[in-house]
Parts: structure tokens; sequence; C-alpha cells
């Protein structure tokens, strides 16, 4: 049985990706593996979105090169958002790799190894080695990703809605790497959600290059509501599943029917994510990004009205092309006015291929580094805040399984998307309940179940 090793970088998207090609290995009698020294077949599912993700996986799989002296079959693979952008290249910066699969060519990788294991295990001379590239777009292809192979006792999954990106924002790749909005009709994510819950999950995460765009260009309104609410309803509507959330957004894609959602569908959980990227409306509007710094803060405070308790997370970018002394100030000043309950800061990092690459007053790393490190103070103190008001509290948490670092201790997430850890049994592993907190330490929760669950 050949063993597969999977590596994945980036977002929740390529996670799911990497599920869905997992899936399908292991249907054709593939092993998968967490050792790559035991593999036979090794995949990096790649990221473009900043540079520094990129060299991580080419560096990584040049490293993973001398394997082939111990197990001259072995078969390289680049999949996702680099293969896409970057697509034959890749062979020169990585002579020994095998296959470069895009992003709407998953549900071809299984197809590609069988045929490259094949070759390598029936002609071992690097002469004999053919390459497999495939970065063509193809219809339909964001129905592909919808098959779940679920872990014991798994309780939360992610579910691919749509595929692609129209925005086109100055500084972001996706649209190049994934291509435009394809959504996938609502009764088919329905049919998986509802099979989800057949098999014990017991919250889904919606996923989308900009979710809550969902369908816009596709499927009507229907008395008012976009696409995506009437999907959020049906999702809703589902028996078994007790929350839902959804990522990641455009704050363009928070309209009227969405806020007002917030007010009907208790399943909906306190907590949203809205891309804030800068506090400057000047560089807001060089970014590309459709509204000022007023509206972000507006609308902030609507959703906030609209459902009390509402956690709101952001991503933010320092560093882009033109950004002053004073741009920046006007982020830090707004991370303070809007009090984050935690963010997501990246420096800037030029991509390939779009327009804020090739602009002028590229702002050194070192200036970026101190705009980093400063804004990281202002929203880890606001994160800290948030989390010390709620000891004392008591919390309904949905219990995942064992803790990461300490396995004799069960973690679980309030509906706010907080970390928490208590004392419990694998019995309780899928139950919601609530928890009372008695202390904060880091971004995590640490607390006691009120209540003794059978």
């Amino acid at each position: 049985m050949p063993g597969v090793y999977i590596k994945t970088y980036g977002c929740q998207m390529n996670e799911r990706d990497s599920e869905q090609v997992s899936k399908m290995l292991s249907e054709r009698g593939y092993a998968m593996v967490h050792d790559e020294t035991e593999a036979d077949v090794i995949l990096l599912n790649t990221c473009s979105v900043r540079d520094m993700a990129e060299q991580k996986a080419i560096g990584k799989m040049g490293m993973l090169r001398k394997l082939r002296q111990q197990r001259p079959h072995l078969v390289f693979g680049y999949l996702g958002c680099m293969a896409q952008a970057r697509g034959e290249s890749l062979l020169k910066t990585s002579p020994h790799v095998d296959l470069v699969v895009g992003t709407q060519k998953f549900h071809r990788v299984a197809d590609y190894v069988d045929e490259l294991l094949h070759t390598r295990m029936h002609a071992l001379i690097d002469d004999e080695r053919r390459p497999i590239v495939d970065t063509d777009e193809e219809p339909g292809s964001q129905s592909t990703i919808r098959d779940q192979d679920l872990v014991p006792r798994q309780v939360t999954a992610f579910v691919s809605i749509m595929q692609g990106c129209n925005m086109h924002c100055a500084f972001c790749i996706v649209p190049q790497t994934r291509g435009a909005e394809r959504g996938r009709p609502i009764n088919d994510i329905v049919a998986e959600v509802r099979s989800l819950a057949e098999r014990g999950i017991k919250e889904v995460t919606l996923l989308g290059q900009i979710v809550n765009l969902y369908g816009r260009h596709e499927f009507p309104k229907v008395d008012g509501k976009s696409p995506f609410v009437q999907l959020l309803e049906a999702v809703c509507a589902v028996d078994g599943i007790e929350r839902v959330r959804f990522t990641s957004p455009h704050p363009i894609g928070y309209r009227d029917d969405l806020i007002e959602a917030f007010t009907r569908l208790p399943k909906l959980v306190e907590h949203i994510h809205l891309p804030l990227q800068s506090g400057s409306d000047r560089i807001l509007k060089i970014m590309r990004r459709g509204y000022t710094a007023e509206k972000f803060l507006s609308l902030a405070t609507r959703i906030r009205d609209a459902r009390p308790g509402m956690a709101i997370t952001t991503d933010i970018i320092v560093g882009f092309p033109g950004e002053t002394d004073a741009d920046y100030e006007m982020t830090r000043a707004l991370c303070e006015a809007a009090s984050f309950d935690n963010a997501f800061v990246f420096r800037y990092s030029p991509r390939q291929n779009t327009p804020a690459a090739t602009m002028e007053q590229q702002v050194p790393e070192e200036v970026k580094e101190a705009r980093n490190q400063d804004l990281l103070n202002v929203v880890n103190r606001h994160c800290a805040e948030k989390l010390q008001s709620l000891v004392g509290s008591t919390v309904e948490v949905l219990c995942e399984g064992p803790s990461r670092h300490n396995p004799d201790r069960l973690t679980g997430r309030t509906r706010t998307n907080k970390i928490v850890i208590f004392e419990g049994a694998p019995r309780h592993v899928g139950a919601v309940f609530p928890v009372h907190i008695t202390r904060a330490s880091g971004f995590t929760l640490y607390g006691d179940p009120v209540l003794h669950i059978d």
C-alpha cells in the first residue's frame, strides 16, 4: 500500500482542498502517512498570498529531494495556489518535482499520482521521468470539493461553497490563482451539510474567497434575500447542525439582508471576520477596497447592534506601497476604536503581476516590521482585555476533543470563537454545554463545566 504525505500551507480553503485529495487517494488504496520518510508520494499544497509562504514551500521541497536517494520511485508534487501562479516554471526551481497541479484540478490529482507512481516504480532512471503540469481552467471545478473523510469523533467541518474572486484588490493574487467567482448550487451544499450532520458534525464553517458574495452573478434573489442569505437559512435548517460560521468575507458583502439574518438565525454564531486592511482612506482607495474607514466603523457598529456580544476579528496590512506614518497612525487609531477581538496583521508582500507590486514608494522592510510589531501590541492588548472580561462568566462551549498541548484535558470553542480548556472525559466530545471561566492566559480561556455531562 503506497504511502502519501501531504503538507498544507495557507488558508482553510487549502486545508479543505487537501482533505479532498486525501480522501480520493485513500479510496484508491493509498495510506496517508504523517512522516515524509515513510512516503512514496509527497505533495505540498501551496499558498501564494505572501512571498514567505511560497519560499517555505520551495525550501521544504528542496530539503525533501534527498529522500529519493533511499526511495528512487518517490513522487514529488506541488498543488494549489503557487502551482497555479507559477506553473511549469516550478520545474526549473525544483527540477526533481514530478507533478504541478493548479487550483481547479484537485480532483485530477489521484489519476496523476497513479500514473506517475506506476511510471517511477517501473522505470527508475530520471531520463524516463515526464513531469505532469496541469493548471488549466476547468468548468464546474467549484463542485468537485464536496466529499469529506472525517476522523473519529470529529465534530466540526469546513464546507467549500465557491471558488474564485472578482474583487481584484491591488495587493492580491487570488483572482489569478483561484479564477473568477463560481458558486456551487445551494441544494448540493445543503446535501453535503446534511450528510455531515448525520455523521456527527455539530458545527460547519462555510468557505469561499469572498464568501458573503456567494452566488451574486449566478443565482437570483428570493424575497429580497441574496443567494448567500438563502444558503445560510437552508444550512441553519439542517437538523443536527448547532452552529454555523463562514469565512472569509468582504465588508461590501455585509448587506442589509445579511446583517438582518443575525437577528433571526440563532445557529449563526456571534463571530464575524471583517477584513479592514487599512484605516487610511487614501490607502484603501489605492488598495481598491471599495469602502472608507468611516463606513467600516459604521458597519461594525450595525453588526454589533444586530447581535449583542458579537466578536469581530480582522485582517490588516501594514507597509502597503506609499503608506506614510500618518496613514499608519490612522490604521492604529481605527484598531483602537474598533476594539477587535483579534487580528491577523501582515507586512505587505509584493505579489507578481498585481498592481501594487510595481507601485512606487515601496516601504522599507524595517518600517514594515516596526509597524507590524506596534500594531500587534495594540491588537493583543484588546484581545487580552476581552478574554479577561470573560473570567467569572459562564459561556457555551462545543467540546471538540483533547487539548493539543495536554491530552488529559479537553478543548472547545465558544460561539465567539474563543478557545477554552477544561476537565472532562471522552464522552463529552461533541457535546455543547456551559463552562464557567476561571482564568485567561495568552489567547486561551480556562474553566470548569457547570453541568455534569452524562
